[in-house]
C-alpha cells in the first residue's frame, strides 16, 4: 500500500485529490470527528455548479448538495423546507455522528446519575413527563452542534428543587461521580469527627479546596473515607471504588514527587478501599510505594530535602513540621500494616523521629503521634526479635529464646503502659493501640510447645491481653452518656479490624482446648459472641471481608461443638474428681500449636483458616455457598442449650442487612450427632494437596501454600466500577 498514512483525525491521506475522496464509504464519513476534505468538496460543487460557491453550514454537515446563493444570499431550498438556519462560516467543521451519539449517550448516563443522586438527597422532580424525553436527558443544540453541559441542563430542564431553590452544581467531579459543595463540606465535617481522632495528622482548619489544590488524590481519599458511612447516599463509596482507584494508579505511574501523595497513600492504607478477598487487597504493595516515595522525595530527611531535589529548596518552620509529621505517620502506618497483615515491616525510625526531650523545635511530633509513635516502635521490636531468625527457615525464634524474649519485652510493655496511661492528654484510641500491642506480644505463646517453661502461664498472659483488648473495644463501643466518642468500631481503621479479628481467634482457640478448664468459660462465650456482632458492624459493603470473616468464625464455633465439648469435659471433670472435691490435673498437649508460622502473630488467623478448609473439604462447596446468602446462625449446629440460646442471637446478622435464616435450613451443616475431638481448631488436622474446589472466603490467606483453584465473585457493584 503506498502513499503516507491515513491522519487519526481526519478522513483523506496526505496528498490525495478529490477523486479519492468520493471513492470512499459512508461509514468512514459518519465516523469522522471534523472533515478535512472540505475544501476539495466544495472546489467540486464550484466546478460543478458555477453558480454556487459554497454549501452551507446544515447541507455540509450532512454532505448533501446545496442550492444556496452566496450574493445575493439565498437560502438554499432545503434549509428552507426543513426551517433550518442557512448560514456559512468558513471555520465550520463537521461533527462525526458517531462520537456526536457516544457524547450523547454519556451525557444522558451522567444526567441519569446526577438525576439519582439529587433524589437521594431529598430533592424533587417539577414535572417528570420532561425526564421521558431524549432532549430532557441530553441536551442538545441543532444549530451550534454543541452539547449543554449537566449542571446547565440540570438547571434548565429538569427543575429539581428542594424548599423552593435549585439544586446546586457539581462543585467537584471524577469521571461520572459529582458532588455539590454541600455534600463536600459535609463529607468533610465527619473525616474530621469520626476518622481523623485515628490518624490525626491533617490540619481541619484547611478548607477541601486547598486540599484539592495540593493534589487531587489527597481530597478524593478523604471523600473516599468519609464516604464509608455516608447514610444521605449509601452508593457512594461503591460509585467511587473505580474511578478513586483509577486515579491512584495514574497518579503513582507518574511517580508522584509530591509529599500530599504520601499523606493520601497514609489514609488509604489505614482505610483500604473495600474488597471480598485481599488477593485483590493492593495495601501491602500501596504501604511500599507510600515509604519509597516518601524516602525519595527526601521526607526522612526534611531539613535537607535539597538533597532529593534538582532545585534548591527552602522550607520554613511550618513546612518542615508538616513534613516531620507525615514522616512519622508513614512509619506508623507501615508498621500497623506490617503488624495487622503478618508481613515484615518497611520502617525506617531514624534521627528525624528520635525523641528529643525538651526540644520545641518542629521536629517534636503532637503528644498523640508521639505516642502512637512509641507504641509502634515496640510492635517492631516484636515482630523482629520474634519472628525474624536468621537461622530458622520460618524465620520464628526458637523455644528458649522466644520464651525469654517475652518475658523482657513484658516488662518493657509494662513501662510503656505506664507512660502512655500517665499522660492525660491521650484519647482513648491511643490506649486501644496500646492494648493491640499487647496482644501482638502475647499471640506468640501459639508458637510454644506443650515442653517450654512457663507454657501455662504463656497461655494465661494471652488470655488476659485478649480480655483486656477485647473489654476495651466494647467498653468505647459504648460509652457512658456524656461521653460522645462512641460507636468507634464503624470508623475504626483497618488495623483495629485485623487485631479484633486476632482476638476472637485467639478465643476460639482457647476454648475448644484444653486450657478451656482453666478460665472462666461463660465469659470467653459471651465475648466471642459479641466480638462476632462486632466484625459484622464494621462491614461497609455487602459480602466484603469483615462480613464473610464473621460468617467463617461462625461456622468454625459451630463445627468444632465448643459449648457440647466444654458441657462434656466439664461432666468428665466432675467424675474424674477425688474424693476430696478436687477436679482432675489438666492434660497439657500440643493441639494449640500452629502449623503456619510464617506470618508472625497473624499466624493464628491463617492457620485457623487452613484447618477450616480441611475440615469442610468433604462437604462440598455448594452447600457452604449458601452460608453467605442466609448467614449462620449457632443454634443450626443442634448444639444450643437453655444458658446458651440467649447469646447465641448476637450472631445473628443485623436483620437491616440479611435476612436471618438457619445453616441448617439452607443445608449448608449436617447434624454431626458423633463429633470427633476438635479437629478443626486443634492440632489434628494434617496438610494435604488435594484439589478440592471448597468455597474459601479468605482464599487470598493461603496464596502461594498449595496450588487450589480458588474463584470466588467480587463485592456486588465492584466490578460496574472496573474492578471486577
Amino acid at each position: 500500500m503506498s502513499g503516507g498514512a491515513s491522519s487519526p483525525t481526519t478522513s483523506a491521506r496526505p496528498g490525495t485529490g478529490g477523486s479519492y475522496k468520493r471513492k470512499r464509504s459512508g461509514a468512514e464519513f459518519e465516523s469522522s470527528p471534523g472533515s478535512g476534505g472540505d475544501d476539495n468538496e466544495d472546489e467540486g460543487e464550484r466546478r460543478r455548479q458555477p453558480g454556487v460557491k459554497r454549501a452551507c453550514n446544515e447541507c455540509r454537515q450532512q454532505k448533501l448538495r446545496c442550492d444556496v446563493v452566496q450574493d445575493p444570499f439565498t437560502t438554499c431550498s432545503r434549509c428552507n423546507r426543513l426551517k433550518l438556519e442557512c448560514k456559512i462560516e468558513s471555520n465550520f467543521k463537521r461533527v462525526g455522528k458517531r462520537s456526536k451519539h457516544a457524547e450523547m449517550e454519556k451525557q444522558i448516563e451522567r444526567l441519569q446519575r446526577n438525576l439519582q443522586r439529587a433524589q437521594n438527597l431529598g430533592y424533587v422532580i417539577e414535572d417528570e413527563e420532561e425526564l421521558d424525553s431524549p432532549m430532557a436527558n441530553g441536551v442538545y443544540s441543532r444549530n451550534n452542534q454543541s452539547f449543554m453541559g449537566s449542571d446547565e441542563a440540570v438547571s434548565s430542564l429538569l427543575h429539581l428543587k428542594q424548599g423552593g431553590s435549585y439544586m446546586p452544581r457539581y462543585a467537584r467531579e471524577i469521571e461520572n461521580v459529582g458532588l455539590t459543595q454541600e455534600a463536600i463540606d459535609h463529607l468533610f465535617n465527619e473525616f474530621w469527627c469520626y476518622y481523623h481522632p485515628y490518624l490525626p495528622f491533617l490540619a481541619p482548619g484547611q478548607t477541601p479546596d486547598q486540599y484539592y489544590q495540593q493534589h487531587p488524590l489527597l481530597f478524593w481519599t478523604i471523600i473516599a473515607v468519609a464516604a464509608r458511612r455516608y447514610t444521605a447516599d449509601p452508593s457512594l463509596l461503591t460509585s467511587l471504588i473505580g474511578p478513586i482507584t483509577r486515579l491512584l494508579w495514574s497518579t503513582v505511574g507518574e511517580v508522584p514527587s509530591s509529599h500530599y501523595v504520601v499523606k493520601a497513600l497514609c489514609l488509604l492504607c489505614t482505610w483500604p478501599l473495600p474488597t471480598s478477598t485481599t488477593s485483590t487487597d493492593p495495601t501491602h504493595i500501596l504501604c511500599g510505594v507510600m515509604m519509597k516515595t516518601a524516602t525519595g522525595i527526601g521526607l526522612h530527611r526534611p531539613s535537607h530535602t535539597q538533597d532529593f531535589s534538582r532545585v534548591s529548596v527552602e522550607l520554613n518552620k511550618e513546612q518542615l513540621h508538616d513534613r516531620v509529621t507525615t514522616w512519622a505517620v508513614c512509619n506508623i502506618v507501615a508498621q500497623s500494616i506490617g503488624t495487622g497483615y503478618g508481613q515484615p515491616a518497611s520502617t525506617l525510625y531514624d534521627w528525624t523521629l528520635a525523641i528529643r526531650p525538651g526540644d520545641d523545635g518542629p521536629f517534636v511530633l503532637s503528644p498523640e503521634l508521639e505516642a502512637r509513635l512509641q507504641i509502634e516502635r515496640f510492635c517492631d521490636k516484636v515482630s523482629k526479635e520474634m519472628y525474624s531468625n536468621a537461622t530458622d527457615p520460618r524465620g520464628v525464634a526458637g523455644d528458649e529464646l522466644r520464651a525469654m524474649l517475652t518475658r523482657v519485652y513484658r516488662r518493657e510493655y509494662n513501662e510503656l503502659q505506664v507512660s502512655v496511661l500517665s499522660r492525660q492528654d491521650l484519647s482513648p484510641i491511643v490506649n486501644l493501640h496500646l492494648k493491640a500491642a499487647g496482644l501482638h506480644l502475647r499471640l506468640s505463646a501459639f508458637f510454644d510447645s506443650s515442653t517450654t517453661p512457663g507454657y501455662m502461664d504463656d497461655l494465661t498472659g494471652l488470655w488476659r491481653a485478649v480480655l483486656a483488648f477485647l473489654d476495651l473495644v466494647f467498653e468505647l463501643e459504648s460509652p457512658p452518656a456524656d461521653n460522645m466518642s462512641g460507636n468507634i468500631l464503624r470508623f475504626a481503621s483497618n488495623y483495629i479490624l485485623q487485631m479484633i479479628n486476632a482476638a476472637c481467634f485467639a478465643l476460639l482457640k482457647l476454648l475448644s482446648s484444653f486450657f478451656a478448664r482453666e478460665v472462666e468459660f461463660e465469659r470467653g462465650r459471651i465475648l466471642f459472641h459479641r466480638t462476632i456482632q462486632a466484625i459484622r458492624s464494621m462491614s461497609v459493603i455487602n459480602n466484603d471481608l469483615p462480613w464473610r470473616l464473621a460468617e467463617l468464625m461462625v461456622q468454625m464455633w459451630n463445627g468444632a461443638r465448643v459449648e457440647q465439648r466444654s458441657r462434656q469435659q466439664q461432666m468428665a471433670n466432675n467424675g474424674n474428681g477425688n474424693g476430696n472435691g478436687h477436679e482432675a490435673r489438666t492434660v497439657v498437649d500440643d493441639s494449640l500449636q500452629l502449623k503456619v508460622r510464617c506470618r508472625m502473630s497473624m499466624s493464628l488467623v491463617f492457620d485457623s483458616i487452613w484447618r477450616w478448609r480441611e475440615e469442610f473439604q468433604a462437604q462440598g462447596r455448594g452447600n457452604l455457598e449458601a452460608a453467605m446468602k442466609n448467614p449462620t446462625n449457632p443454634d443450626s449446629a443442634a448444639e444450643s442449650s437453655a444458658s446458651s440460646t440467649h447469646m447465641d442471637a448476637t450472631l445473628m446478622p443485623p436483620a437491616h442487612q440479611l435476612q436471618n435464616q438457619l445453616l441448617v435450613a439452607a443445608g449448608a451443616v449436617t447434624p454431626n450427632h458423633g463429633l470427633p475431638s476438635s479437629s478443626m481448631i486443634s492440632g489434628s488436622i494434617g496438610y494435604s494437596e488435594s484439589n478440592y474446589e471448597v468455597f474459601d472466603p479468605l482464599n487470598w490467606m493461603l496464596d502461594g501454600l498449595v496450588d487450589f483453584p480458588y474463584s470466588y465473585a467480587a463485592i456486588q457493584g465492584l466490578e460496574a466500577n472496573g474492578l471486577g
